[in-house]
């Protein structure tokens, strides 16, 4: 009889062993363990101060590790951050536009540094799905913050990236721009893309991600289907992950 053929299973895209961060005395991430893979969204779900956003910065290459291993697209983090920059798209949970420069300008920029080709209509359609189309020529001084947090989306998806990194996307945003970046999540996903989302809000976690890892004091306290958050179930248990 012969023997079944052996499974293949992708390796991660995202792949977190260990991770320590620390800021002086303060341990903001204290041992985080994530994996996640193509075509699929995780969201990064917990209170303020849990520990999400500094896990971004790190999977961005912005902030480095204290300690643990974490592997981008196949590469290094600590050895190889050029290279990870290079396959993310990045949307920070605060700052990361230029007062004084228009939308379009941030485009202009973010297209040169990529060397994008043909980059101006994809530009276009990302403005207008997000309503920001008007204000292209505005400077982004007089943004509100849900304008600032819709451009910063724009700006993390322009270059179609293998892994998409949305630190608080929802945060301020009214029901057009959580709907566009929802778009935008499942486009990514589409294409086989590796989304990552980090929120506080549990039913947009649910609604943008396939798969939803708990943080708590900076710890990975849980992971589980995004649909085991559904409904006062899920908030139950969503509460007593958290207390």
């Amino acid at each position: 009889m012969s023997e079944n053929p052996p499974v293949h299973v992708a390796a991660p895209v995202v792949d977190v062993r260990g991770l320590h961060v620390r800021f002086g005395e303060v341990e903001a991430v204290c041992g985080v363990d994530l994996v996640a893979h193509a075509g699929q969204s995780t969201a990064l779900l917990g209170r303020n101060g849990a520990g999400k956003s500094t896990t971004m910065r790190v999977l961005a290459a912005v902030v480095p590790a204290t300690a643990g291993t974490v592997l981008v697209a196949g590469y290094d983090v600590q050895h190889e951050p050029l290279m990870v920059k290079r396959a993310v798209g990045y949307c920070p949970d605060v700052g990361g536009l230029v007062p004084r420069a228009t939308p379009w300008e941030h485009l202009q920029l973010a297209a040169r540094l990529r060397r994008l080709p043909d980059w101006e209509d994809r530009a276009r359609d990302l403005l207008e799905r997000f309503e920001l189309g008007d204000v292209a020529h505005r400077v982004t001084a007089g943004f509100s913050h849900g304008m600032g947090r819709r451009l910063s989306v724009v700006l993390a998806a322009l270059h179609e990236p293998d892994v998409l990194l949305l630190d608080e996307p929802f945060d301020g945003v009214d029901p057009i721009g959580v709907e566009a970046t929802l778009e935008v999540i499942n486009d990514a996903r589409a294409r086989g893309a590796c989304v990552l989302v980090s929120t506080h809000l549990r039913e947009l976690a649910v609604e943008a991600c396939s798969t939803v890892s708990v943080l708590r004091g900076g710890a990975r306290v849980a992971t589980m289907a995004a649909h085991e958050m559904l409904g006062e179930e899920g908030a139950r248990a969503y509460r007593g992950l958290l207390d």
